[in-house]
């Protein structure tokens, strides 16, 4: 496992005085960059490449959120390859040891140059090797189900400010308009996001909400309908824990 240990920070909290659900996946995605870079094969190395990861699931399993000024330990591992996929576990403990947080997730290699996905080059996977124990986690929804028409809330322009260096909506920034959008779902306790279309600077995301038991399924529209840039899942409680595998 790479980890890295920090200090909640004002900055990050809501008005709860608890790790705000953008600073938690700030800090998730931060610490999967830090490995790559640790490793080698970090954001230089794959410009050179003309290649990019990019998240196509989150599980995430709130279990208790971090508060300020607590020191915290964020933690990442890859578990396993399949197919296109890279597939990573993170946790976030306190100075005890015990988990606050535990996620999973599902990544992909993408060709820059094709503008697809392709299988990760034996090199990058190999950085990653060999893969720590699965998590013990309900199975990763690869697809999450918006039931229904839904209904739409306050449209959302793409800004700057949403956007990382691959000029993409950046994937912290979906979960936090799908939370804006059902402020009603408190506290979260459960995440699950499919991400289906990189939104960028111009378009407008429009949240259109279904409710569901213990809280709501978010689908991120374009403005015409046609499209989804991701669907977000936000539960109040956390599913039974199952053993993860296929």
């Amino acid at each position: 496992m790479y980890s890295f240990t920090s200090t909640v920070r004002y900055s990050e909290v809501d008005e709860t005085g608890g790790l705000s659900l953008l600073s938690l996946i700030n800090y998730l995605q931060d610490c999967s960059t830090f490995q790559c870079e640790h490793l080698g094969v970090g954001i230089d190395h794959l410009r050179q490449r003309h290649i990019a990861w990019f998240i196509a699931a989150w599980d995430i399993d709130v279990v208790s959120r971090p508060m300020f000024n607590e020191r915290i330990e964020i933690g990442t591992w890859a578990y396993g390859f399949k197919g296109i996929y890279g597939l990573r576990n993170f946790v976030v403990r306190d100075e005890a040891g015990a988990d606050l947080v535990r996620a999973d997730s599902l990544w992909f290699i993408y060709d820059l140059d094709a503008q697809r996905p392709i299988r990760p080059p034996k090199d990058e996977a190999e950085a990653f090797l060999p893969p720590d124990p699965q998590l013990d986690m309900t199975p990763l929804s690869r697809k999450v189900v918006a039931a229904g028409e839904g209904e739409a809330r306050e449209a959302v322009p793409v800004a700057s400010h949403h956007l990382d260096t691959n000029h993409h909506v950046n994937n912290a920034q979906y979960l936090e308009i799908a939370r804006e959008a059902v402020p009603e779902v408190s506290p979260v306790r459960h995440i699950d996001v499919q991400y289906k279309q990189a939104a960028q600077l111009g378009d407008v995301i429009v949240p259109r909400v279904h409710p569901c038991e213990g809280g709501a399924t978010v689908e991120l529209a374009s403005v015409d309908g046609a499209s989804s840039y991701a669907v977000v899942r936000l539960l109040s409680n956390i599913p039974p824990s199952a053993s993860v595998g296929e």
